[in-house]
């Protein structure tokens, strides 16, 4: 290898790392932390060089640092850049428009999520008229495939092969919330092959209950889900089928509006 070759592998080194730390902070308002040690630790570095790279990142304004808390959180440049607009980020309207819908239908919080390497990221949230209502997550919180129903019904979506890959990533991870393991999260990706629905009774959080589908278009691997969170003593039978049908019609309107 000469020495532009190994130039150019310690910069996509770099910015691999870089990535992973930036998701790592976005996924912390969710279930994690954020502090120098916690950050290293999840990204196999060293605090040195985990402290090298969040310095850069935080001089460019893609992370913030609060010397009060000592802990980090998204910058603002990071904000805005996602606040681009580009056909890809167009493409989403009539799936956002399901969501919309099916918290209007169905009265209950409904989120639309995208797969995104191991995680699903909250790209849409939108409420129902409830007056207590279940918000397990934020627009723009990641978190973990196989974590709630709509990162549970893109982990089923990706076949065998892969769901074990991802649960061999994540496993080290799911010690933060409620009640989640490889065979819970492998067990309730089996229900929803069978099902079209992932069911979420309590798993990442005690009291909320969450029902999700992946929206299938054509023969690639769905990259986005539909699902919604209630609280767990309202998720009747009677009630999830209704839900289910609410969202498997909006589903198939949002695909024909494509």
């Amino acid at each position: 290898m000469d020495n532009g070759d190994a130039v150019t592998q310690d910069g996509t080194q770099a910015i691999r790392r870089a990535a992973e730390m930036l998701r790592c902070i976005a996924r912390a308002s969710d279930a994690g932390a954020s502090t120098l040690r916690e950050i290293s630790e999840t990204v196999g570095l060293s605090r040195s060089t985990a402290h090298r790279i969040l310095k850069c990142l935080t001089d460019e304004g893609l992370v913030a640092y609060d010397s009060a808390t000592r802990r980090y959180e998204i910058g603002m440049l990071s904000y805005e850049l996602g606040l681009a607009v580009t056909d890809r980020a167009l493409g989403m309207v009539p799936l956002t428009a399901a969501a919309d819908r099916i918290a209007l239908r169905a009265n209950v919080t409904t989120y639309l999520m995208r797969r995104s390497g191991i995680e699903a990221v909250c790209v849409h949230k939108a409420e129902g008229r409830a007056l207590i209502r279940a918000i397990p997550v934020e627009v723009g919180q990641r978190r973990l495939l196989g974590v709630g129903a709509g990162a549970t019904a893109l982990l089923a979506a990706m076949g065998d092969e892969a769901v074990e890959r991802v649960l061999s990533s994540v496993e080290p991870q799911l010690h933060r919330y409620n009640d989640l393991t490889t065979e819970s999260i492998r067990t309730a990706v089996t229900q929803a092959n069978l099902d079209g629905f992932a069911e979420s009774h309590g798993r990442a959080y005690a009291s909320v209950y969450g029902l999700g589908m992946a929206v299938r278009s054509g023969t690639d691997i769905p990259s986005f889900a539909l699902s919604i969170a209630v609280h767990a003593p309202e998720a009747t039978p009677e009630r999830i089928a209704d839900w289910k049908a609410i969202i498997a019609e909006e589903a198939a309107t949002a695909l024909r509006d494509r």
